[in-house]
């Protein structure tokens, strides 16, 4: 429930600060003294578009606060939690200011927030009827919802339009694997023969990387055993080989050390040398016998590396990325299937079909039970509307084919008068009695509405005298079951009302201000006769006043 609303620098109010209270609420006042302002007020901080024209002539800018009491709404709790914005314990705070540049702010309990966070709160804490909300209930949308909403029936809606998506993406596929299954036929032997001809390959990075070293080194057989040989006869078994050489020298130094023991040390060097180039001619001995100059394995070696190449090369690939284009075409044959997932996804079309069939039967039940009650209530309605034996029907019009939206169309269709056919909404001619059947369809819609708070802004436009009676009886019956709040220019409303506010408008210092207060039972009166009669207000007419504010009561 709105509490509170403070409001600044906005249009044509200065400040403005008001405490609100259950039940039916009116705000009245001369014709262009801002009565709209407070609905304006209210839906700019509930996430509505602003622009520099709302910010005050002459300020920075303009800011609105509202508090609300969601003691009793655990849901919008629930997500304000989730959404890290929960403030006070049972309280809601929505801010907004908006600079003279056109940019705003938005806040919920304090905290940044985006319009869209505080349009998804405002639509859980009230809703706003305006003076042409009867425009909107022309369209079949409009309609369709108003209808799934009396029904509760929502989230079986939503859940039709999931169904039936989920239906039209198998079907689609299945007609695409259909009408090109020759195509499909063709690319898939194609991809079976690839696969198989690169699993024969049997290629290996390791593998590959082991045949291109053994190769070279089997190309190149007799040159390094020629060299091991070289190496082994330089160090070893030429004349002037090199151990030869060292020997010789390591013998003259031992006789030297007779004579110089620090000689020792230099000969400790050279046997350390010799055991070190011993040990290269053992290792090319080594190498020597273990070489493999098998022209067999070579000639082996050289067609494996061949038909890797041509492999690569037929597939546009190098050999590293083989493994590659083999994953690249399993993956494609498991997209395309066989004719078994052909038949199977046949068989997920028909399920899914099925299951949207099941669903959206649920919902043209549900509309068709609704649709009755709803009809008659707007028909018992319309009587006391000064459209005595007109007749209102919702009716369900069955599609071709059916859609996301079930399997009719829903269309409001009304008889003004006894004896005639109903007819769309959309064709009526008479924008009075578009008017009355537009606030009768919201009076019944709002009871079911999940929003404590209701909000008419002029929706009785169009009526007077004894129609105008009943709509406040109407709408001050709606109040007690929630917090409801009308602009209005009809005294028999206004009198109605549980309070009453009177927005008024002055001049300060050359600058139009509008301001809003609470009339007392003496200013009702007064405020009444007003509407009632005009520029002069005689006793007889605040009489008049008295005595409908009494009746109302």
């Amino acid at each position: 429930m709105l509490k509170f609303l403070a409001i600044r620098d906005f249009v044509i109010v200065s400040a403005l600060e008001l405490d609100f209270m259950p039940g039916f609420t009116v705000l009245t006042g001369e014709t262009g003294a801002g009565k709209s302002i407070l609905i304006d007020a209210l839906s700019l901080a509930l996430g509505e578009r602003g622009d520099a024209a709302m910010v005050r002539n002459g300020c920075e800018r303009a800011e609105v606060s509202a508090e609300f009491d969601i003691a009793a709404m655990p849901q919008l709790q629930v997500w304000l939690r989730e959404q890290e914005l929960e403030g006070d314990e049972g309280v809601c705070l929505l801010r907004r200011v908006l600079d003279a540049g056109g940019r705003s702010r938005g806040f919920i309990n304090g905290r940044s927030a985006t319009l869209q966070q505080l349009r998804a709160a405002g639509d859980q804490l009230l809703d706003i009827h305006g003076q042409h909300a009867h425009q909107s209930l022309l369209r079949a949308d409009t309609q369709r919802a108003l209808l799934d909403g009396f029904a509760g029936a929502i989230d079986t809606a939503e859940q039709v339009a999931v169904l039936y998506r989920d239906w039209q993406t198998l079907r689609r596929r299945r007609i695409s694997l259909t009408e090109n299954a020759e195509a499909v036929a063709a690319e898939r032997e194609l991809l079976q023969f690839q696969r198989s001809e690169l699993e024969g390959l049997g290629f290996d990075a390791a593998e590959w990387a082991a045949v291109q070293e053994d190769h070279t080194r089997l190309a190149h057989a007799a040159s390094l055993l020629e060299t091991a040989a070289f190496g082994i006869d330089r160090l070893s078994e030429a004349d002037n080989a090199c151990l030869a050489q060292l020997n010789a020298v390591a013998t003259r130094l031992r006789d030297g050390m007779a004579h110089d023991a620090s000689l020792g040390e230099t000969l400790q060097m050279l046997e350390s040398a010799q055991a070190e180039l011993q040990e290269a001619v053992y290792a090319l001995r080594h190498y020597q016998q273990r070489m493999d100059t098998d022209p067999q394995r070579l000639h082996e070696q050289e067609q494996r590396i061949q038909t890797v190449l041509d492999t690569a090369r037929k597939y546009r690939v190098s050999p590293d990325q083989l493994d590659e284009a083999l994953q690249r075409i399993v993956a494609r044959l498991e997209e395309l299937g066989g004719n078994a997932d052909l038949a199977e996804l046949a068989e997920q079309e028909e399920s899914a079909r099925q299951n949207y069939l099941a669903a959206a039967k649920k919902l043209t039940a549900a509309r068709g039970k609704a649709a009755a009650k709803l009809s008659q209530e707007i028909t018992e309605s319309m009587q006391t509307l000064a459209m005595q034996g007109g007749s209102f029907a919702v009716s369900l019009l069955p599609l071709a084919e059916a859609g996301a939206h079930g399997m009719e169309a829903v269309e409001f269709q009304v008889a003004a008068n006894p004896g005639v056919p109903t007819r769309s909404l959309a064709r009526v001619a008479s924008g009075g009695e578009l008017s009355r059947i537009s606030l009768a369809i919201q009076v019944a819609t709002s009871r079911l509405a999940s929003v404590p708070t209701l909000i008419f802004d002029e929706v009785d436009s169009g009526i007077g005298g004894r129609v105008a009676e009943i709509v406040g009886y109407l709408l001050k019956k709606l109040g007690k079951d929630y917090q409801v709040l009308c602009v209005t220019h009809l005294p028999q409303v206004a009198a109605a009302a549980d309070r009453q506010w009177l927005v008024s408008k002055a001049v300060e210092d050359g600058i139009t201000l509008s301001n809003i207060s609470l009339l007392d039972d003496q200013q009702r009166v007064e405020e009444i006769a007003r509407m009632l009669g005009g520029v002069k207000i005689t006793e007889t007419t605040r009489k008049h006043a008295a005595e409908m504010l009494g009746m109302a009561a």
